[in-house]
Parts: structure tokens; sequence; C-alpha cells
């Protein structure tokens, strides 16, 4: 059903090779193609991939530097702000109405007060009107509920799991600190 886009994929992966950013056996990657550190498709690789240590080659796999400073690109090219966070774990109140989790339902920050969304630590959100939130639980009902900003969709393009994005999410929380 996606011959075409893995077709298109496979001549982006012959070109990466071609090009001499890595030979035929170093290119490794996931089950579905996703290449190197970074997990970019050959596509993503040849339009965004960095050769920041500048030896000639966009290393994904190998070179940490070229690896971080492609993911950096990535983000910056596919809408990152550098303004807002990827969003923050949160407390739901008892009766929390269900229909509203999932990354389709947006509001501003203001209505999430409102209907009873706090930070994990109790403390209010913040009060912004003009931040557009969506809440979900990336593991069913039981699990812990994250209020997500637009830089979480961004992660969303980088790979579609809601465990990749909150992982990544988690991750540079955990970097800033």
């Amino acid at each position: 059903r996606r011959a075409a886009f893995f077709k298109k994929e496979l001549i982006n992966a012959l070109k990466i090779i071609d090009q001499g950013n890595v030979t035929k056996d170093a290119m490794q990657g996931s089950w579905a193609g996703a290449m190197g550190q970074t997990q970019f498709m050959p596509s993503s690789y040849l339009e965004l991939a960095v050769d920041y240590d500048k030896d000639g080659k966009r290393d994904i796999w190998y070179t940490h530097a070229d690896a971080f400073a492609s993911i950096a690109n990535y983000l910056s090219r596919r809408g990152w702000n550098n303004n807002l966070t990827w969003g923050r774990e949160v407390m739901l109140p008892k009766g929390f109405d269900a229909k509203l989790l999932g990354k389709t339902i947006e509001k501003p920050l203001t209505e999430w007060h409102k209907l009873g969304v706090k930070r994990i630590n109790g403390r209010k959100l913040p009060m912004r009107d003009d931040v557009i939130a969506s809440i979900i639980k990336p593991e069913d009902d039981k699990a812990r509920a994250y209020i997500i900003y637009s830089n979480y969709k961004t992660l969303l393009k980088w790979n579609r799991s809601l465990y990749f994005a909150t992982a990544v999410g988690i991750l540079s929380n955990g970097i800033k600190e």
C-alpha cells in the first residue's frame, strides 16, 4: 500500500551511499527505514542532515555532533518554537471528561485551567490565552496525563509515536535541569 513512498526512500538511500556519507554496510536503521541515531528517513536525511564537524560527511550513524546538529536542524525547520516547552505532566481533576483527551482537542491554557487542569505539583498552569494546548494520555486511562503544545506536534512530525514524542520531551527536561 505504500510502495511508491518506499521506492522513493530506497532511491534516496542509494543517493546517500553514492554521495559517500556512509558505506552500505554502515547504513543501519530500523525495520521501517529510519536511519542512524536520528532515525531519519532517507528523504529527511537528504533535506536536513548536517555536517557539523566539517569532515565532509553528514554522519548521523557515528558522529554525535552531526547527529545532534541534524536533529536541531530538523526541529527548527519543522516549526520548533524556542519560546515554548514541549508540554508538561499535569493532574486532571476528578470527573475529567475523557472526551477532552487527544492531540486534536485544542484549547487555550486559560480554558484548561478553568476545567481544573493543574501542573503535576498542584500549581496553576501558565495563564495564557495565546498558547494552545491539548491533553494526552499516551498509556491509556491509568497513565500519566500531559498537556502538550505546538512543539510536541513538531516532535510528532519526526516520529508519529506519542511514546516517542513524550520520551523526547521528558529527556529534554532532564537535560535542561
